[in-house]
């Protein structure tokens, strides 16, 4: 935008909340953003001092702004999060965690609950107490209910069919509710102790069985006692541990540390009054956002998904300069008050306090790998006479056994190292075994006919494992496809085939060349290879084992999963059926006369 234009644009803006979004001259989504005041705000992004260098940056590529008026902050503020959320614009702050956090499952249909972990939507009725940071801390947390309570977690299929109590009665971990060892009445109660624990009612929990303790003791019930007492015991021992003086009901612990371009955030969970663990991200700077703007952008992107339930408060350790506006949206999603804080006392500033310091040494940690990485990558730039450090780059790898069960790997790399969640295994099919050269062709169209579609942004490097065959077919396909702008190198292994003696070829120069073997650009590039060579390798075998896997009675005709059962279950195996003769076959239930013969006739291969 001109001076003139831009000018002009802000003097006709609405001073009402809303969303802008900034635009190149490709119509690429550059940032997206979200204001209580449009004319202010965007108005001051072209100021004639006080911007970043990196603000600069955006603002210099700026063609068009587009915006959005809505009737609050609250709903700016939920547009933007979507807009985020759905176009990843590359200034913006961007979380790449959306995943489900597990939950500890009570279920309330059973005549003997059960415990589970559980991850995904709460179809079933029951109490679902959490989420946990990881499936590790629920186990840990089964485990030790397990050992308290006694509370059965088998699957209910297992659980039906028992005739006598399981290894888990044998070494006192379960009452054996299955053959009725333990009456419902003892064993509701311990149910509603498990309950009491994971609501973070210890207090009044262990109260109850002091109790209970004392009555089975007064009325000479000294094993019950004992019972008793060692639930107490190690009630007492970890709410000694792990518990929180002065804290009571959920809450997250929010920490944001900002050094070396980088940020960290820690979030400590605190359930039931007891941390349960921490997650560590590491979210990329665009704009030298401060520790208080790295939270506003993180929040909302971490809570405001409905992947993951919003806790009644958040504890940071610097305030958005929206947190009354963020409060009101995380209220809105969690439909019921969530308090957003920034200013605590005591236990609550002993644990913020800790989780900046491990933000603050993770990403001291971060950085220095991080040093490495950028080495390398600025190594690879002047190794290929790029203008700027790669952003992105992709490696494919073929891997088959003697042309069994081809497959074609695609992993991506980016400034942060891996991107395991945009890799990609192909199936190759329709090609003769073992032609390496069809298996590359066909797994590149498939791929980028996908990012030409918009499924992600192009690579600035495609990396071919493979020498001047695999690279032809892959300039061949670029071409087809009308790709261009990326760079597609060649790695071959050498005469030696050792690692340190490969040669890079060029695709646009035609261009040999081996690098020394302690050169940067080359440790990273042996890296990416080797990655695709894994992810080819795991994938081929996973194809090759399930194939190998598979019944010769899946491709009889007639024959279901109901008929494989019995004829497995008359003879023993596939082979038995197999070395079976018709007479035989017909004794099985459900087999007549003509599937016998069918039968026959296909595991012999006798043709009409």
């Amino acid at each position: 935008m001109s001076d003139c234009d831009h000018k002009a644009f802000v003097k006709a803006l609405t001073t009402r909340p809303g969303v802008y979004q900034m635009y190149d001259a490709n119509k690429k989504l550059l940032y997206v953003g979200k204001a209580r005041n449009l004319k202010n705000r965007v108005g001051s992004y072209f100021r004639a001092s006080g911007l970043t260098e990196k603000t600069m940056a955006l603002v210099a590529r700026i063609h068009e702004i587009q915006v959005t008026v809505t009737s609050t902050e609250v709903d700016a503020l939920l547009l933007e999060h979507n807009l985020i959320k759905t176009h990843q614009p590359p200034y913006n702050i961007l979380l790449r965690d959306d995943k489900s956090y597990p939950y500890i499952f009570l279920s309330s249909e059973d005549k003997y609950p059960r415990l589970s972990l559980h991850r995904g939507a709460k179809r079933r009725k029951g109490q679902y107490f959490g989420p946990y940071p990881s499936a590790g801390a629920v186990r840990d947390s089964l485990h030790f209910l397990q050992k308290v309570f006694k509370v059965r977690q088998c699957e209910d299929s297992y659980f039906s069919n028992r005739s006598r109590p399981c290894l888990q009665h044998q070494i006192d971990r379960c009452t054996a509710p299955c053959v009725e060892l333990v009456s419902e009445q003892d064993y509701a109660q311990q149910v509603e102790n498990t309950t009491l624990f994971l609501k973070g009612k210890s207090q009044q929990l262990m109260v109850r069985l002091a109790d209970d303790m004392e009555k089975a003791a007064a009325s000479l019930a000294y094993e019950k006692a004992a019972e008793f007492r060692d639930q107490l015991s190690q009630l007492q021992h970890v709410q000694a541990s792990q518990g929180i003086e002065g804290v009571t009901g959920d809450l997250d612990i929010v920490a944001a540390a900002v050094a070396g371009g980088r940020a960290c955030v820690q979030v400590l969970f605190v359930r039931a009054a007891r941390v349960l663990g921490s997650k560590t991200y590491y979210p990329p700077l665009r704009l030298q956002e401060s520790p208080a703007q790295v939270l506003a952008a993180f929040i909302p992107q971490y809570y405001l998904g409905g992947v993951r339930a919003v806790p009644p408060e958040l504890v940071v350790n610097a305030a958005p300069e929206d947190a009354t506006t963020l409060a009101l949206a995380l209220t809105t999603q969690a439909g019921r008050r969530v308090r957003l804080r920034s200013k605590v006392r005591d236990a609550r500033a002993r644990w913020l306090q800790l989780a900046l310091q491990t933000a603050e040494t993770n990403l001291a940690s971060h950085l220095s790998g991080r040093q490495s990485v950028i080495e390398r990558l600025q190594a690879l730039q002047e190794l290929l006479g790029l203008p700027e450090l790669p952003e992105r780059m992709e490696c494919f790898d073929i891997s088959h056994s003697s042309g069994e069960a081809t497959v074609a790997s695609c992993v991506v790399f980016d400034q942060g190292g891996p991107r395991k969640s945009d890799y990609r295994k192909f199936n190759i099919e329709g090609i003769t075994g073992g032609d390496d050269y069809a298996a590359m062709q066909q797994a590149l169209e498939r791929r980028y006919k996908r990012l030409k579609a918009g499924e992600a942004p192009l690579p600035d490097i495609l990396f071919i494992d493979g020498g001047k065959g695999q690279v032809s077919q892959a300039m061949s396909v670029l071409a087809d496809l009308q790709v261009a702008g990326v760079e597609v190198i060649g790695v071959a292994k050498g005469v030696t085939r050792k690692a340190g003696f490969e040669t890079l070829l060029n695709g646009a120069t035609g261009r040999e060349r081996q690098l020394g073997i302690d050169n940067p650009a080359l440790h990273l590039i042996q890296q990416i290879r080797d990655e695709a060579h894994r992810f080819a390798i795991t994938g081929h075998r996973a194809r090759r084992d399930k194939a190998r896997q598979r019944s010769t009675l899946e491709d009889i005709a007639g024959v279901g999963a109901k008929r494989r059962r019995d004829l497995l279950r008359h003879f023993g195996s596939a082979q038995g059926v197999e070395n079976a003769n018709i007479d035989e076959l017909k004794k099985v239930a459900g087999i007549s006369a003509t599937m016998a013969q069918q039968i026959y006739d296909h595991l012999h291969n006798i043709s009409d």
